[in-house]
């Protein structure tokens, strides 16, 4: 250990040693990486986890987070994705709470901090799995490698791969994960601390460090590995294994069970004992909660997943690890979605990319073998437990024993980068005592550090918002259909609708079954009035995905607008039995009905949109409208007030509600709601031209002048204000001759 921190002496100086004020660099550095993203906007997967997750509104009672998903969606749903993550949801509630509501910047300070924080807590860890656990007769622990803890904690805190879980708020799971996966970690080496004697241990922080793993898989599913982490540490740390050594004795036959002290140690056998049915209790539990299988996971989230042939599973598995690997050494190319075709299938093993799992398990083999059969203790025991680092995190992600969703992530390569930065710094120490240009290993370590922080702050800045982000991963991974979906929605969000299509018809030629994207196009189609594509878009939406309520609905609108009804009804019908709860189809199948004078049906179908959707504006004021037209004033009164309790500020429900009042001659309390609507809508013409015919009406003529003016002034071409305002001029002209 002394000559690793010998190695790196021309490294890092001696003024930044003492723990505090490593600490303060480490955090320092962290916080300028990623300070960029502190005005971010909600992005990507953000809308869903976070803008648009009931869980995290007051309405919700604290209870349901335990038996809700990450998403908001009830775990017990067979379409739930089944990320349980409740401690996680619970802090952007509370986030959303002290903020007053969805603002941004309150929870992209919280993950920068946290980020800070875990990197300024790595500088402990690494100091442990540097220096290892030896402790003086007065109880401090000695060899706390200070050189080499420093520069692995400043390579972990600039490392570009950590941009989406810090940049993107969903990132906060990883990090709060990360955080009780080290407080775990940390816990477990204190159990040795109170005494030096073989085998002696603290039996609470044994099972404080498990309370801990439980904690970190609330707050991120791979929390959990901690625990055989912590198991690693003790058989290579604490009990002393050394593989080269059992290898030996195996091949001089000696008595193996006598001569390795390590298996007689019952205090191992009881710790090991305790992580197991503490890994074991939790995972029952997690599955317990899960209520039903898996998540429904489909062949453009993971195509290797689905290949029927074990080999091509096996080889795509590693060209994975491959890539992952690949983005811890060279984190320039970073997407914020890596599926959909970003990466097609190696589908033999003549592919070229085969190269790269070579090389990968090539490397892998040759840090196994100096890690297990070195002659030099402190080189087997750092190497492994990078490696574990390395690995053990990763591998819920491993698709090893059970199915994931997605190809490549970068945010769950968070906690293995820890392992690589160990790999790294010991390979900066032994290349530092194989050369004698040391200046030049200097100026390689601070060349990776500045050109890492540089992409930090890239990056950071690349997922301030939408456009950016998704732009950037167009360079990224130009096959991947769904870059070109999130690019397409984002221009149609801008209005931007003819660039949206080009988009759109790129991401349905790269993947011809997007059938969210072939949705989103056919929308913009029905608004552009191009019917016949649009329906035909639809339909094969439906075709592919028949349970795609959305595509039913959009169906449903634009066979409508084609006059088709009875199609149009039996597409809304199938819509609302794909989804039960669906209010704007409830409310589009009124429509229908209107157009189709079947009155009833109309004010059932908006009826039933309004007790879904209590706030569906558009369902109360078409059934106001509905009953005015009709001549039910009473009723559609009745309406219109029900309908303002519920929407008190609605203006376009004020606006509605006071025609009717004005007709039942109810002129004061009709003025007074539209002199609100006004105020709440100043510019809209129809609200002053309807103000107008009540003064008319009601006698005040030159209230009404004065608003006709107004309404034709906002809108020129109203015909009706137009004929309405040259009525009450020749009233005024003749009253005026008449001197009155």
């Amino acid at each position: 250990m002394a000559n690793l921190e010998a190695d790196l002496d021309h490294i890092i100086p001696s003024s930044v040693l003492p723990p505090f004020r490593a600490k303060l660099v480490v955090g320092f550095v962290s916080l300028v990486c990623f300070a960029r993203s502190y005005d971010g906007d909600f992005v990507f997967d953000d809308s869903e986890a976070i803008v648009n997750n009931k869980d995290l509104q007051a309405e919700t009672p604290l209870g349901d987070l335990w038996y809700h998903d990450f998403w908001g969606s009830r775990l017990s749903s067979n379409t739930s994705h089944k990320s349980y993550r409740p401690l996680t949801v619970l802090t952007f509630r509370i986030n959303y709470c002290l903020s007053g509501g969805f603002h941004p910047m309150s929870f992209h300070m919280v993950n920068i901090l946290l980020h800070s924080g875990i990197s300024v807590l790595m500088v402990d860890v690494f100091s442990v799995l540097f220096g290892g656990l030896q402790y003086s007769s007065k109880g401090q622990r000695l060899n706390l490698a200070p050189r080499s803890s420093l520069l692995a904690a400043l390579l972990f805190a600039v490392h570009p791969v950590h941009t989406e879980c810090v940049a993107g708020v969903v990132g906060r799971a990883d990090l709060l994960g990360a955080l009780f996966f080290l407080l775990s970690f940390l816990g477990y080496c204190k159990a040795f601390r109170e005494s030096n004697k073989e085998g002696a241990h603290s039996t609470f922080w044994v099972l404080l460090s498990i309370l801990l793993g439980a904690v970190a898989m609330l707050c991120k599913e791979q929390g959990i590995t901690v625990l055989g982490l912590n198991a690693v540490f003790d058989i290579l740390v604490i009990g002393k294994l050394n593989v080269l050594e059992i290898v030996q004795k195996v091949l001089h036959k000696d008595k193996l069970l006598e001569n390795i002290g390590m298996l007689r140690n019952g205090g191992l056998l009881f710790r090991m004992t305790l992580l197991a049915l503490g890994g074991a209790g939790v995972l029952y539990m997690r599955w317990k909660i899960m209520g039903t299988g898996p998540p429904p996971f489909t062949e453009v989230d993971n195509p290797a997943s689905f290949a029927d042939s074990t080999l091509v599973r096996a080889i795509n598995y590693n060209y994975y690890y491959s890539l992952n690997a690949w983005l811890l050494l060279c984190p320039w190319w970073l997407c914020f979605d890596w599926s959909m075709g970003c990466i097609p299938l190696i589908k033999s093993v003549g592919d070229w990319r085969v190269i790269a799992l070579a090389a990968l398990w090539f490397c892998l083999i040759g840090l196994i073998y100096q890690a297990l059969c070195s002659e030099d203790s402190h080189k087997r025991r750092v190497l492994t437990l990078g490696l574990g680092f390395l690995i053990i995190p990763f591998l819920p992600a491993s698709n090893l024993f059970f199915r994931v969703g997605f190809v490549v992530a970068e945010r769950v390569l968070y906690l293995p980068s820890a392992g690589y930065c160990i790999l790294l710094t010991f390979g900066f120490g032994a290349l530092s005592k194989h050369t004698k240009k040391k200046k030049l290993i200097t100026a390689l370590v601070l060349g990776i550090m500045f050109i890492n922080t540089l992409r930090c702050m890239i990056r950071s800045g690349e997922w301030r918002n939408e456009e950016k982000l998704f732009q950037s991963a167009l360079s990224v991974c130009p096959l991947n259909a769904k870059v070109h979906y999130n690019v397409g929605k984002n221009l149609a969000d801008k209005g931007n609708q003819t660039a949206a299509i080009r988009y759109y018809r790129e991401a349905v030629r790269l993947n011809p079954k997007y059938v969210h994207a072939m949705n989103n196009l056919g929308n913009i189609l029905k608004e552009r009035n191009e019917l016949q594509e649009a329906e035909e878009l639809l339909s094969l939406a439906v075709q592919i995905q028949p349970d795609f309520a959305a595509a039913w609905m959009n169906l449903g609108i634009v066979q409508n607008s084609l006059k088709r009804f009875e199609a149009a009804e039996r597409s809304y019908r199938t819509a609302i039995k794909h989804r039960r709860k669906y209010p704007d189809c409830y409310y589009n199948l009124g429509r229908l009905y209107a157009d189709l004078n079947r009155h009833v049906d109309a004010l059932n179908a908006w009826r039933n949109a309004t007790v879904l959707k209590p706030e569906h504006s558009l369902a109360w004021n078409n059934m106001i409208i509905l009953l005015d037209n009709t001549g039910n004033l009473a009723q559609a009164e009745a309406v219109g007030r029900e309908a303002l309790e519920l929407i008190p500020n609605d203006h376009s429900l004020m606006f509605s509600l006071a025609n009717v009042l004005g007709k039942s001659q109810k002129y004061k309390e009709s003025e007074a709601l539209f002199l609100k609507a006004i105020k709440a809508h100043p510019n809209a013409a129809s609200y002053h031209g309807n103000l107008a015919v009540l003064y008319h009406r009601w006698g005040h003529l030159d209230l009404a002048k004065k608003h006709y003016e107004i309404s034709l002034q906002l809108d020129p071409t109203a015909s009706g204000t137009k004929e309405n305002y040259g009525l009450l001029r020749r009233k005024l002209e003749q009253m005026q001759k008449k001197g009155i």
